[in-house]
């Protein structure tokens, strides 16, 4: 892999936390680090998953707002494209090159519908959700403003209490009110139960999935029954991916944080009862820190704090040591518990978040690691696009 710009005029320590070629000793931390040998092998495997389930597989772009890291899982992944949650964010994606966008979400204000309208002439199909009967000419006038074609899944709720509708007959008026626009095609179904991803339980994540999984099929059939078809039905994540992929409905999945791999996404167990951090995926990203003080004989105090990472999800483990604990943090401050006082001042530790998401978004570089060496930069290409 190869660095995706010059950064002959960038200072480390300044401008980016490292160089490609530095040893990785010398990075300066808190910043990212992606173990790109752990991250080959999540993206390789869920491709590899996919293709055998004759599935596509649509990364989610808002896990890790980058453009090098959605353009890896479809080379080495075989992904289809992404799907992103802001107008905003589809287009850093759409002018990076990917060609294949979803938002999968609701678009309903005028200059977001606009910008969503010229997504297309960027080179990228062009999709969005919709859940009310309402956005449909909003949608269709804008795209015919710019004489674009914008496709559309209809959301159901399948489960997540969001947005989406709840019965087949809004679905099937929705799509009918599509098919009758101009400059717009209905094109499936939206249904992501994003609220049992983190169930620990694989039968407690089941048990939610199959009234899922009988809520499309009963939108499908009432789409059939009215002459319409669906191309896509869209949905699946790192907690549920199996059970969508054999449904017998679903030809369409939205992982995102297997690639990563972080400590609340860890801590659910497969079907197995392992845990899925120790043998379905490895831990690829990492916040980089550094003891920066030990004056406390029991307590080391590293540079990762909250401003470093989110801890909406819990607060995140030290990768590799069982000696040492991250007990509390405060806005540049980590406090690790050490009652052996093994650790040193300068001493690097790497820490797995509890959410990957936003604390991708609080950052602007990855740092990508190989055989002790920085082998490549990235940046965080959509971060701060939340419009």
């Amino acid at each position: 892999m190869n660095a995706p710009t010059n950064f002959k005029d960038l200072e480390v320590g300044f401008d980016v936390p490292a160089l490609p070629g530095m040893d990785a000793a010398d990075i300066q931390t808190p910043c990212l680090v992606l173990d790109l040998d752990a991250l080959e092998y999540n993206v390789k495997k869920m491709g590899d998953y996919a293709r055998e389930h004759g599935m596509r597989h649509r990364v989610h772009g808002k896990m890790h707002k980058s453009v090098d890291v959605a353009k890896l899982q479809e080379s080495l992944g075989s992904a289809v494209g992404v799907c992103c949650q802001k107008v905003s964010e589809a287009e850093v994606f759409a002018r990076g090159g990917i060609k294949d966008v979803l938002v999968s979400n609701q678009v309903r204000d005028p200059a977001k519908i606009d910008r969503l309208a010229r997504l297309p002439k960027l080179g990228a199909r062009t999709i969005v959700c919709v859940d009310d009967v309402a956005n449909v000419a909003d949608l269709s006038a804008a795209a015919q403003k710019h004489g674009t074609e914008i496709e559309t899944l209809v959301e159901i709720d399948c489960g997540a209490g969001r947005c989406g509708v709840t019965t087949t007959p809004a679905v099937v008026e929705i799509a009918k009110a599509v098919e009758a626009a101009p400059n717009l095609k209905f094109t499936g179904i939206q249904a992501y139960q994003g609220a049992m991803q983190h169930l620990d339980s694989y039968e407690a994540r089941k048990d939610k999935l199959d009234i899922a999984i009988n809520m499309v099929k009963d939108a499908v059939a009432g789409l059939k029954s009215e002459g319409i078809a669906c191309e896509l039905v869209s949905g699946g994540g790192t907690g549920s991916y199996y059970f969508e992929s054999n449904s017998g409905v679903y030809n369409e999945l939205q992982c995102g944080s297997y690639a990563f791999m972080d400590a609340d996404y860890g801590r659910i167990l497969d079907k197995d009862g392992n845990r899925i951090d120790q043998g379905e995926w490895k831990n690829a990203f990492f916040i980089l820190t550094q003891v920066m003080s030990h004056a406390k004989a029991d307590k080391a105090i590293c540079d990762a704090g909250l401003k470093a990472q989110s801890v909406d999800s819990g607060l995140p483990f030290i990768f590799g040591r069982d000696d040492v604990e991250y007990i509390k943090c405060s806005d540049e401050h980590g406090v690790i518990s050490d009652p052996d006082g093994v650790l040193k001042v300068g001493e690097k530790l790497r820490l797995v978040p509890g959410h990957c998401d936003p604390t991708a978004n609080v950052h602007d570089w990855y740092v990508g690691v190989r055989g002790g060496k920085v082998e490549t930069l990235w940046p965080v290409s959509a971060r701060g696009k939340a419009y």
